[in-house]
């Protein structure tokens, strides 16, 4: 085992790694699509602004290295004051402790790094659950994704959300993300998704800082996440009433995944969340044709929004848990195991 840069990585070893990979899709969720090795390299290596990613790999060691076989991976992502955990292991080699080194070792920089906490997504269904469980890790929260297929899409209902907007708004449509001069009422209006307000983002990453804003869509190119955007725009004020943001991965093109989807408070009621969502269906059925589905995550006490995506036709899949540990309690425990 050793850490590991993407940036200086043999092109075999990025090749093995996504090999490995699809092995452990293939085990865990095998509906899912696999990834392609495009633009993986960049995908590990490029981080949003403030955040600092250290990956190590457990490989062959019969070869020299870098020409190794990769059957283990983790990376751990340093942001704010907690560090969270990535970690995979090669089916045919679970069972074996390889997965609890992969954890000691991230864990250990954590605590060198002088972070208290650790989280991690656990897969529901999946071993993951016992095995991080078992490490001490302890439930936080709870998200349910859900699936669109885009061959199921009633597209004429979709048609009537997309229209179903009141008088006084308009939307519209922004490949690549949104133009400089919305960006201060594009992150004004996301600041309400970390207000301890009831929106939920559908998913991941999120920032209300125009500038940060800014970096973050630069860095989700660069990472082979194209972004799509959709806003609705309260038309008297300009505010942005809503948004609805959606990356296509080079890395699986043929399944989306949704980020934030946002209402304003003082503007919810007029349709805009189905609008806005139905709009960038449309979108997509055309700025993509090899898309055929779009995943996104909730919390399972947002009942507006779970009612919202399955008008649209999405299909609940499973649980996905995030997992947290004290670094301090989570090192001493490991090292106990040694």
């Amino acid at each position: 085992m050793r850490e590991w840069d993407p940036r200086s990585a043999s092109d075999e070893e990025i090749q093995s790694l996504v090999e490995t990979l699809n092995q452990v899709l293939a085990a865990d969720l095998p509906d899912d699509p696999s990834w392609q090795d495009v633009q993986v390299r960049e995908y590990l290596a490029e981080t949003m602004p403030g955040e600092r990613r250290i990956s190590w790999v457990a490989e062959d060691d019969r070869v020299a290295e870098g020409e190794g076989q990769v059957f283990g991976h983790v990376t751990l992502l340093l942001l704010g004051n907690a560090g969270v955990l990535e970690v995979f292991v090669h089916p045919r080699l679970r069972r074996r402790g390889l997965g609890q080194q992969l954890v000691a070792v991230a864990a250990r920089r954590a605590y060198l790094e002088g972070f208290s906490s650790i989280s991690v997504e656990a897969i529901g269904g999946t071993s993951a659950i016992g095995f991080y469980e078992y490490l001490g890790f302890t439930k936080d929260y709870v998200e349910a994704r859900s699936v669109l297929s885009l061959s199921s899409v009633d597209w004429e209902s979709l048609g009537t959300m997309a229209s179903g907007l009141s008088p006084g708004y308009k939307v519209e449509y922004y490949p690549g993300g949104p133009p400089r001069e919305l960006l201060e009422a594009y992150a004004q209006a996301k600041l309400e998704a970390q207000d301890g307000d009831d929106n939920d983002p559908d998913s991941r990453p999120s920032s209300a800082d125009p500038q940060r804003l800014r970096d973050s869509l630069d860095t989700l190119h660069r990472r082979g996440l194209k972004p799509y955007v959709v806003l609705a725009i309260h038309e008297e004020t300009g505010e942005v009433a809503g948004l609805t943001e959606l990356v296509v991965p080079a890395q699986h093109p043929e399944r989306a995944d949704q980020y934030d989807t946002i209402v304003v408070r003082k503007h919810r009621g007029y349709g805009i969340d189905r609008a806005i969502k139905a709009r960038m269906l449309f979108e997509l059925r055309t700025a993509e044709p090899g898309l055929h589905q779009v995943q996104t995550w909730n919390a399972q006490h947002n009942e507006s929004m779970l009612k919202v995506n399955a008008e649209l036709g999405f299909q609940s899949d499973r649980d996905w848990y995030e997992y947290a540990a004290d670094v301090v309690r989570l090192v001493h425990r490991l090292e106990s195991r040694d």
